[in-house]
């Protein structure tokens, strides 16, 4: 999803300040919170109890042997049943290692390259052209950016046979980099997730994989299409539920957009976007539940969430794939877009923030809320939530690289720093909005930087076409150094953070 129309300064956040479901979905979290709480303490309370109960009994009595035992065998009790407790519970999920796709200089388009070669495409014109040059101008990409081969070509070859070829071109050789990070081979892999939004070929994606190494014949692989920007993340959240019933198993999540499937040559201006924001990358990444994966994985998953609004029509029209007047096919993007965006984050964040958030920051939300019913009605319209600080528990964030104007209307939202949204502005900057797989170019560029530390908390943040909104939380495991030499960053990451980027210019 992308800035493709002019901001209004309040679009995104605005509903948090407006919407009733807010206050219902805040006071539904914070009940459920208290709720844990006080089960937990009651739980403590009742074993305290019954420990003084028998210690009593065992000092007012010379047959304490009987009182005794009876003490010992609660205990025990108590302990077998956090035992099992323990048990029931999933085992916990590791972010292994990953690796992000550095495509070949040969397909590096300056937007000088991109224009003239637009200008010679006869589905364009003028109009087109100036408008696919305004667009690209002010998206916050550089010339370093680069397109798949098939679309280098005048007119672009845009048939299946290129797409396969795009495909393998972006997903071999990351699949190649993970295995020899990790040291892995292709049997040893007990379930495949490879998502794409817009290329679903038959035999799929996952199965272009299994063939080309050779896989085991019991692997459970998935392919997920038509899931917008958002498809990494759930596709971590589908790995992770798989690992919840599948035990000491390996999971590889393969994430990409094949570009030459989506190119527009038509006229209409909401269906041109695509064609200038989207750029080429993949990453491959590794997850397991292996408990000996822990001491040298790079993460542990912290927790997922996801939420939704293709119920509401609206929402569900804000981004469509469909043909114009003269048959072409292509992708509309709506004005509704960013209203619906705004809406759908609201919702993920507020979820997110009753599940990580300490106590302190919900209960000066839940004040808020509480003041904001019993204004005055003539202040209730300047009256503004006290909006949660994320900080307190998120040290690093991954935003969709959608464009300068959203990172920077989602970063005024959440309180962010300059320092927090670079690695989005400086992803967007070096290798444009890659799809789902640019929040691993930003958390590729954070490694790269070695400000990841051990503990830190890492959300990654994606929001897709649907609509869809979908959060995944990280905690760093160990330090993280000695990166900037094997990623897509290692002969440009010097020169960054640039200055102008940061300030909007």
């Amino acid at each position: 999803m992308g800035p493709f129309f002019k901001l209004n300064k309040e679009i995104i956040f605005k509903t948090i300040n407006t919407d009733i479901d807010y206050d219902h979905l805040f006071s539904t979290m914070l009940s459920k919170h208290l709720y844990s709480n006080l089960l937990e303490l009651l739980r403590f309370v009742t074993l305290v109890l019954v420990i003084s109960i028998e210690a009593y009994f065992i000092a007012q009595t010379r047959k304490f042997v009987f009182h005794f035992i009876i003490l010992l065998l609660i205990i025990l009790l108590y302990y077998i049943l956090i035992k099992l407790y323990d048990l029931s519970r999933p085992s916990t999920v590791y972010l292994v290692d990953f690796s992000c796709f550095k495509p070949p200089s040969f397909c590096r388009v300056p937007f000088s390259t991109f224009l003239e070669n637009a200008s010679k495409i006869e589905g364009f014109d003028s109009e087109s052209i100036a408008f696919m040059s305004k667009i690209l101008s002010s998206s916050g990409q550089s010339n370093e950016t680069y397109l798949p081969p098939a679309l280098h070509y005048i007119p672009p070859k845009t048939h299946q046979q290129e797409s396969i070829k795009e495909a393998k071109m972006v997903l071999f050789p990351v699949m190649e980099d993970l295995l020899s990070k990790t040291k892995l081979s292709p049997p040893d892999i007990d379930i495949l997730i490879v998502n794409c939004t817009g290329f679903c070929p038959s035999p799929s994606l996952s199965s272009i994989i299994i063939n080309k190494y050779s896989m085991r014949s019991d692997i459970r692989s998935y392919n997920l299409s038509g899931m917008g920007c958002s498809a990494s993340v759930i596709a971590i959240e589908l790995a992770q539920n798989l690992l919840k019933t599948h035990k000491n198993s390996y999971a590889v999540v393969l994430s990409t957009e094949i570009l030459s499937t989506g190119w527009y040559s038509g006229h209409e201006k909401p269906k041109l976007l695509l064609n200038c924001l989207f750029r080429m990358g993949s990453a491959a990444i590794l997850l397991s539940n292996k408990k000996e994966t822990k001491n040298t994985s790079k993460y542990k998953l912290f927790c997922t969430v996801r939420t939704q609004r293709a119920f509401e029509d609206k929402a569900y029209l804000s981004a469509i794939r469909e043909e114009d007047s003269n048959g072409k096919l292509g992708v509309t993007l709506n004005r509704d877009l960013l209203q619906v965006a705004g809406e759908i984050l609201r919702t993920n964040i507020t979820i997110l923030g009753s599940k990580i958030l300490p106590f302190s920051e919900k209960l000066w939300h839940g004040v808020s809320v509480v003041r904001k019913k019993f204004a005055h009605k003539d202040q209730e319209i300047n009256y503004n939530y006290y909006v949660p600080n994320f900080k307190t528990v998120v040290q690093h964030f991954c935003l969709p690289t959608s464009g300068r104007p959203l990172i920077r209307e989602i970063a005024k939202g959440l309180k962010l720093s300059e320092r927090d949204i670079e690695p989005a502005l400086m992803t967007l900057h070096r290798f444009g909005n890659q799809s789902s797989s640019s929040l691993w170019y930003e958390l590729c560029y954070m490694e790269a930087k070695e400000r990841v530390k051990k503990g830190d908390r890492v959300w990654q943040l994606g929001m897709g076409t649907g609509p869809k909104c979908n959060s995944v939380l990280w905690e760093c495991l160990r330090p993280i150094v000695g990166e900037s030499s094997i990623s897509p960053w290692a002969d440009c990451v010097h020169q960054y953070p640039i200055t102008a980027i940061n300030q909007g210019v």
